[in-house]
């Protein structure tokens, strides 16, 4: 028997800003694709991934939740990895 989840598509998910030195030197967003589902619990989860073997997921109350918990979860992940030049 499956799960029955409500599923929807985000268009860019807001990142955090870094420094790229081969773009002058100027903050840039990073708009990550993501994926918010619902599950039988009534638990908001939101997923993404920067690239193949790196992404971070969220959890919460309401959609907005998940998605904070998912920007929270992607800074760091940002920082250390960076974000592939086709998200910026």
């Amino acid at each position: 028997m499956g799960r029955a989840r409500e599923t929807t598509r985000g268009r860019g998910l807001p990142g955090p800003s870094r420094s790229v030195e081969s773009l002058d030197q100027k903050e840039r967003p990073v708009l990550v694709p993501y994926t918010i589902e619902l599950d039988e619990n009534g638990v908001w989860y939101a997923y993404a991934r920067l690239r193949p073997g790196v992404g971070a997921h969220g959890e919460g109350d309401t959609p907005d939740a998940a998605l904070a918990d998912l920007r929270e979860a992607l800074a760091p992940l940002v920082e250390e990895a960076g974000a592939p030049l086709e998200l910026m």
